[in-house]
């Protein structure tokens, strides 16, 4: 895979004199090198979290990237990782985001359990009782904070999305 530099504009801040950041293959934590991404880390806890078990980013952005502790979960649809379709209906769609959601979780060294706030996305606010639903079947209490909200359209026309941000204690 090719090494790339964050550009200059990046709201996270970068410098092109910096070194390029590899972003590696399929499977992989890659740590990030001291200075890669300002404010991110420098130690081998922090790198971006990749899996086959969940679907390979559809755009520019990673699965996840963990940060020491931390590791923000990029959003997930109801694309089967294996087949990258959407798998059809909105519990399906639903379990379907849970399950790549756990997939990362793995991939980073954590669970469910350990994500600390979620963003759940939906077309239609109609569904907000499934996902309350199928995701107890998911998380365990203390739940994580959640935002639900309303959009127009998401990626692939997915019904849902979620995201959320992983607190890890080790």
């Amino acid at each position: 895979m090719s090494n790339k530099t964050i550009p200059p504009n990046n709201p996270l801040g970068s410098n092109p004199s910096q070194p390029p950041l590899d972003r590696g293959g399929a499977g992989s934590a890659l740590p990030l090198s001291r200075g890669s991404w300002r404010g991110l880390g420098s130690n081998e806890q922090s790198g971006i979290i990749q899996t086959p078990d969940a679907p390979a980013a559809i755009g520019t952005y990673s699965q996840a990237v963990r940060v020491e502790n931390t590791v923000y979960l990029s959003g997930q649809i109801g694309l089967d990782p294996a087949t990258m379709q959407m798998v059809e209906g909105i519990d399906a769609q639903i379990h379907q985001v849970f399950k790549n959601l756990q997939a990362v979780t793995l991939a980073a060294g954590g669970s469910l359990n350990d994500i600390v706030k979620i963003n759940i996305f939906l077309t239609d606010l109609a569904n907000f009782s499934r996902v309350n639903e199928i995701m107890a079947t998911y998380f365990q209490q203390p739940y994580p904070a959640r935002a639900a909200v309303g959009v127009a359209s998401l990626p692939r026309n997915a019904l849902v999305e979620a995201d959320g941000v992983m607190f890890l204690q080790k």
